[in-house]
C-alpha cells in the first residue's frame, strides 16, 4: 500500500459517520459508568455512615468507637471495589477482552503477594487491629515516636493527626505497640506547694472545701477530687497531692483548671505559696 492509498483509507474512516457514532456513544457509556459510580459511592456512603457511624439509639448496646471505625473501613472497601468494577467496564467498553487481562491480573497479584511481604504484614496488622479493637478513630494514642488522635484506621496505614496539627500516615505492620489513653478514665495529678510556716491541717481543710465546690462546676470530672497528703518536702515547701478522676482524655484541660482554682482559692485564704527568693545583706564598715 502506498503513501497515497494510506491517507484515502484515513479519510474514509474520518468520514465514516457510523464510526463517530459508535465512537459518540462508546464516550456516553463510559461517561454514564464513571457518573454512576461516582453516585453509588456516595450513595452508599451515606448508608454506611447512617447504619453504623450515626447508629440509631437501640436496646443493644453498642460501642460507637468500634461502629465508626467499621463505618469508616468498609466505605474505603466499598469505594475500592466500585471503582474496580468500573474500570473494568470501561475497558470492555474501549474494545479490550477481560478474561486475558484478569488472567493476568491473578498471575501478576500471585508475584506481588510474594514479593511484597511488608504490604501482606501491613494488611495483616490492620485487620487483628480492628479485629481485637486495639484503638478506633477518634481515640488518642501513642505509638513508636508519634502520639495523637486517630483519623482513620485502613487495612494498610492508620492516620494520626497530633495536637499542633501534623498528620502522621503509619504502616500498619510497623505498630507493634500502642498506648491508648481514650479507653479508660484518666487520673489528674496536681503537686500544691505551701511554706513550710503554712499549718497543714488549715491547708487540707481549705482545699476540701475548695475542691468540692470545684467538683460542682467541672462535669469532666467522674468524682469528687482526692487529696492524697504530704507528697514531698521540698528545700522551701511541703508539696501536697491532689488527684482528681476524669472522662477519658480530659485530666490535662482539669488538672490546668485546679491548678488555677486553687491558686485563687489560696490567695482568698491568705495561704503563702512559696517561689525562688533572692536575700542579700550589705555589710557597712563601723
Amino acid at each position: 500500500m502506498d503513501i497515497r492509498s494510506f491517507w484515502e483509507t484515513i479519510r474514509m474512516k474520518l468520514l465514516d459517520i457510523d464510526l463517530w457514532i459508535d465512537i459518540f456513544w462508546t464516550f456516553v457509556q463510559i461517561l454514564f459508568i464513571w457518573i454512576l459510580a461516582k453516585l453509588l459511592i456516595k450513595l452508599t456512603g451515606k448508608i454506611i455512615e447512617k447504619f453504623m457511624i450515626r447508629k440509631p439509639r437501640s436496646s443493644f448496646k453498642v460501642d460507637e468507637r468500634r461502629t465508626k471505625t467499621l463505618g469508616i473501613l468498609i466505605q474505603n472497601i466499598v469505594k475500592y471495589a466500585i471503582n474496580f468494577l468500573a474500570i473494568l467496564m470501561i475497558l470492555e467498553k474501549v474494545g479490550f477482552n477481560l478474561g486475558p487481562i484478569l488472567a493476568g491480573a491473578g498471575i501478576l497479584g500471585l508475584a506481588i503477594g510474594f514479593g511484597a511481604q511488608s504490604l501482606v504484614k501491613d494488611v495483616i496488622t490492620g485487620f487483628f487491629i480492628i479485629f481485637e479493637d486495639q484503638f478506633a478513630v477518634g481515640d488518642y494514642i501513642a505509638t513508636g515516636n508519634f502520639s495523637g488522635t486517630v483519623e482513620e484506621i485502613g487495612l494498610r496505614i492508620t492516620k494520626i493527626r497530633n495536637w499542633t496539627g501534623e498528620l502522621h500516615i503509619i504502616p500498619n505492620g510497623t505498630i507493634s505497640e500502642v498506648t491508648n489513653y481514650s479507653t479508660h478514665n484518666s487520673v489528674a495529678v496536681v503537686d500544691v506547694g505551701i511554706a513550710y510556716e503554712e499549718e497543714i491541717d488549715h491547708v487540707i481543710s481549705v482545699l476540701e472545701k475548695l475542691l468540692a465546690n470545684t467538683y460542682k462546676e467541672m462535669n469532666e470530672m467522674i468524682k469528687p477530687p482526692e487529696i492524697l497528703g504530704v507528697q514531698d518536702l521540698g528545700p522551701s515547701e511541703v508539696v501536697i497531692r491532689v488527684i482528681a478522676e476524669t472522662k477519658p482524655m480530659n485530666h490535662f484541660a482539669v488538672a490546668r483548671k485546679l491548678r488555677a482554682k486553687i491558686k485563687n482559692g489560696f490567695d482568698q485564704a491568705g495561704i503563702e505559696i512559696p517561689y525562688p527568693r533572692l536575700v542579700t545583706f550589705q555589710k557597712t564598715k563601723g
